[in-house]
């Protein structure tokens, strides 16, 4: 399922980046030759093209008939596209006449430019076709986030709704933090967002994080006259008390870039949701609502907590306290390789959550904004890469297919689609010969400079830029691959 939600995700995204490309090369009456989805090395699962005023379809397909070959058709006609879907599911290409990118380079130009080809073109225009990729990902993100928002609504979880607070990262355990605080302030600026207050830890480099504490503190003393021996006994209750932690460091140059966890988790109670095919503690008498509070009569108030007990009883019987309905009780539970086949109930099911609905067009600037923030936090959170270990946490298909649900989820498919779109959007402008961004570079200088790079030159850097490409790609997946022996 992963792997289907991919390829799936994958292209639509090879598509409209194409087709951003494609669009405005039509609009400024630039041929292209050939448009695929996927990579058609030697075969094609279908090929597509209009002449004679009639469309013509070939399927499974190694060699295109001589009918359908350019040089028997006009080269100005803007329906003499060739379009086609390959057989290697890694992405597409739009070949534009006249262009020298992976798909062909100096030698494979005509001696003279004509006057339907790319070159020439004028710079702004060249300058719109190369960048029409990159728009069109960052508007359909736009689009999509707008629709997720217009269709599902959107759910925040203020940060001091969750009563048991929040279990830290070990970075943030080191630098003082304990788990149950709940964040109040960053460098004085009130926080009440969760997402928001994860970015500003990371990115902002900030000083001071002032945290509201849970702690005991006497409420009455008296003298216990049920004891054997009268004693002074005590009542306690819980308070917040505010405490300012100064951090040492940036965070994000101590997080190891091979790390995924976040910062900071909602640190719920084990309240179960339903139970695994074979649940022992469903064979021990649990029933979906109870909520665990402790485990061999130590109180364990979180999910995290008793998980982390479980580990330490991987095959043991043990006696698990819950409630239900308010009324406590306890069973003695089998654990199978330190779980008991329990589901936790969503966190949101638990603490108050505010859930915003919208109609199409009160989603839409919504959906911008949404959008923006993903694009802007992923561009700073890239600095990460030029820590000493920052190559360790590049990540290639796995990495990417590990985004997806096991399970088949509109929501989390769409979701993560446009933040897809949006992080290809934003590596395609990086001026790296090879990606759109390299091109850019180089029209942005002619404009500047009124002096055109040669095709000689142009060829060279694209040679250079594609073996760079071709690096990052085997470091990327070579991560996944050694992750997985991990």
């Amino acid at each position: 399922m992963k792997i289907l939600a991919l390829i799936l995700s994958l292209s639509l995204l090879v598509l409209t980046h194409e087709l951003g490309h494609f669009l405005f090369a039509r609009l400024f009456k630039t041929r292209v030759r050939r448009f695929y989805l996927f990579f058609n090395w030697k075969f094609s699962i279908l090929k597509a093209k209009k002449f004679n005023g009639k469309w013509h379809f070939l399927f499974f397909n190694a060699k295109t008939p001589d009918e359908w070959d350019e040089k028997n058709l006009n080269p100005e006609d803007q329906d003499n596209t060739l379009w086609g879907i390959g057989w290697i599911p890694l992405g597409g290409y739009c070949d534009i006449a006249g262009m020298i990118d992976e798909t062909k380079g100096k030698d494979d130009l005509e001696s003279e430019p004509q006057p339907w080809e790319y070159r020439s073109k004028k710079a702004w225009q060249r300058l719109c076709i190369i960048s029409g990729g990159v728009l069109v990902n960052f508007l359909s993100a736009l689009l999509i986030y707008t629709c997720i928002f217009a269709h599902w609504g959107k759910d925040e979880l203020p940060l001091r709704n969750v009563t048991l607070g929040y279990d830290y990262h070990e970075i943030l355990l080191a630098e003082g933090f304990q788990n149950g605080d709940i964040i109040y302030s960053i460098d004085g600026e009130e926080m009440t967002d969760i997402v928001k207050t994860q970015h500003k830890l990371l990115l902002d480099n900030p000083k001071i994080v002032s945290v509201m504490r849970p702690t005991k503190i006497a409420d009455t003393v008296y003298l216990d006259t049920t004891a054997a021996e009268p004693t002074l006994a005590i009542n306690e209750r819980d308070t917040m008390l505010m405490v300012d932690i100064a951090l040492s460091c940036d965070l994000l140059t101590k997080l190891d870039p091979r790390d995924t966890n976040l910062l900071f988790s909602v640190r719920t109670p084990f309240v179960v949701k339903d139970f695994t095919p074979g649940s022992r503690a469903k064979r021990a008498g649990m029933q979906p609502g109870d909520s665990i509070v402790s485990i061999n009569g130590e109180t364990m108030p979180s999910f995290s907590e008793v998980t982390a007990t479980l580990k330490e009883h991987q095959d043991d019987t043990i006696i698990i306290g819950f409630y239900r309905a308010g009324v406590y009780d306890s069973l003695p539970v089998a654990v199978d390789n330190g779980k008991i086949g329990a589901y936790l109930t969503d966190p949101k099911n638990i603490y108050k959550c505010i859930h915003n609905e919208y109609n199409f067009f009160e989603a839409i600037p919504v959906g911008i904004s949404y959008g923006w923030n993903q694009l802007t936090t992923y561009a700073r959170s890239l600095r990460i890469l030029f820590t000493p270990d920052g190559y360790k946490g590049l990540g290639g298909f796995g990495t990417l297919g590990g985004l997806f649900p096991e399970h088949w989820d509109w929501y989390s498919f769409w979701s993560i689609t446009a933040f897809l779109a949006v992080i290809l959007a934003f590596m395609n402008v990086i001026p790296i010969p090879g990606l759109d961004g390299g091109h850019i570079l180089f029209t942005l200088w002619e404009i500047i400079t009124r002096r055109k790079p040669s095709e000689k030159f142009l060829e060279v850097a694209q040679t250079v830029g594609m073996a760079l490409l071709l690096l990052l790609l085997i470091v990327a997946n070579g991560n996944d691959i050694l992750r997985l022996f991990k």
